[in-house]
């Protein structure tokens, strides 16, 4: 056993006990498959602003922050306010309620081309219903999605997400609905505009930054070429902005960018770190989940679109105070700047170290690159053509020790993919340098870059 290992464990005997109660419970001890480590996840006792405590009491600067859907920081106080006053009246009336409405209005307010809004449980039950809507609209089966980039776990879009991008993600997948996804490399317009003269497609769908966060970096002259095809064609453009849904700015990607897509599928930050999504399009084109009164068409020509918990009046409340929270900009920009400090103190100890690879990162998102060959590079904009499946696969065999070791220093990333919040300071992101420093000399020892 290393050095690394031997301290993570004896650092987290009680998460280890866990660990083992969690095995005899649930597939392998798990609730989500990124949560695996080996030899054993921590569990986490409590959390506040920056910080995390696990059940072992050991102290962490956090940069998961819930999946990043956390962008103002653990029990932010507002947030916190507005959901205690709504457990006061309520969490679930099975009944309409304002704030739904008041939350829809928001969410109208600040993303582009959002005429409608459709509340979902989760951002992937929110590409399911954009995929559902759009085959809906156009009379077509078939989309275009793109190599790495991911769509949620829905039996839909489980290929074409990670290396080798012809198989599916995921067993179970029937061969059928694989057939309809047409997997391919963005920045590759011709090849786009190939398929779309060849195949009837009802959508192309991406996440408008890049695949995975942003992880495999798209061009944005790309994002404006395929919004013009499919304009021209009658095809639907989806953005995928579960991840990129008010960080990016306050509306997405799709304001940074200025290219407005027919539909947008939000999740994380749309419901203020609580569970929610939703799915915002043209009023055309959410006309399918209209009642008509028709009843024919309402049986047979009508998207249906039930969900116990669609807009939920807790998760209304936090997603609400949330949106309004960020809804001015200031908190992204707060964000991005901490963000950019991190990501250049990341890669001048890279440097220092010799270690190869590259910390990059749109926003406040962190992609963590280390002992990986690939540039250093000062924007994500010079990854743009890059081969997707060696930035998709990430550090490879270095991951787990890599977790381990910056846990053991006392900060966890989401993998080799962090969040920078409104509750970080200065102060947390020169702690966090030094204790990135450390692990990486941790690392380096072990020969784990070698």
């Amino acid at each position: 056993m290393s050095q690394i290992t031997e301290e993570y464990v004896r650092r987290h005997p009680t998460s280890e006990e866990l660990y083992a109660r969690a095995c005899e419970a649930l597939p392998s001890g798990l609730t989500h498959d990124n949560r695996r480590m080996t030899p054993f996840p921590i569990y986490v006792d409590r959390a506040q602003e920056a910080r995390k405590w696990d059940v072992d009491d050991n102290e962490l600067i956090d940069f998961v922050l819930g999946h990043g859907a956390l962008i103002l920081g653990h029990l932010d106080h507002d947030v916190i306010a507005s959901v205690k006053e709504q457990l006061d009246l309520g969490t679930h009336y099975g009944a309409s309620h304002e704030l739904e409405i008041r939350w829809a209005e928001k969410v109208k307010e600040l993303v582009p081309g959002a005429d409608k809004v459709r509340f979902t449980s989760s951002g992937t039950e929110a590409t399911m219903l954009a995929l559902r809507l759009a085959r809906t609209y156009t009379g077509c089966e078939k989309v275009i999605r793109f190599h790495g980039h991911f769509h949620g776990w829905h039996d839909y879009m489980m290929s074409g997400n990670k290396p080798p991008f012809s198989l599916p993600t995921s067993t179970g997948m029937p061969a059928d609905l694989q057939s309809l996804a047409v997997a391919m490399r963005a920045g590759e317009i011709e090849a786009v505009r190939a398929v779309l003269d060849r195949e009837d497609i009802a959508a192309v769908i991406m996440e408008p930054t890049g695949g995975t966060q942003g992880k495999a970096p798209m061009d944005p002259e790309f994002v404006r070429q395929v919004r013009d095809l499919t304009a021209q064609r009658g095809v639907l453009l989806i953005f995928d902005e579960v991840v990129t849904g008010f960080r990016v700015s306050p509306g997405g990607a799709a304001r940074a960018l200025g290219v407005t897509a027919d539909i947008t599928a939000l999740g994380k930050i749309v419901a203020g770190g609580l569970p929610g999504g939703a799915v915002v399009a043209r009023r055309n084109v959410m006309n399918p989940l209209e009642f008509s009164g028709d009843p024919s068409r309402d049986r047979y020509s009508r998207v249906a679109h039930p969900g116990t918990f669609n807009a939920n009046p807790v998760s209304a409340a936090a997603g609400l105070n949330c949106l309004e929270r960020i809804e001015d900009g200031s908190v992204g920009q707060y964000c991005d700047a901490l963000a950019h400090r991190f990501r250049e103190g990341m890669n001048d100890i890279l440097e220092k170290r010799g270690i190869p690879g590259c910390v990059y990162g749109g926003s406040s998102i962190l992609h963590i690159a280390a002992g990986v060959d690939i540039p250093r590079v000062s924007d994500p904009s010079e990854l743009v053509g890059y081969d997707p499946t060696r930035l998709i696969g990430g550090m490879g065999p270095a991951l787990v020790p890599f977790r381990r070791a910056t846990i053991n220093r006392g900060i966890d990333f989401m993998g080799p993919t962090g969040f920078v919040s409104a509750a970080h300071t200065e102060a947390d992101i020169e702690t966090a340098l030094e204790a990135f420093d450390a692990a990486m000399a941790d690392l380096a020892d072990e020969g784990v870059f070698e």
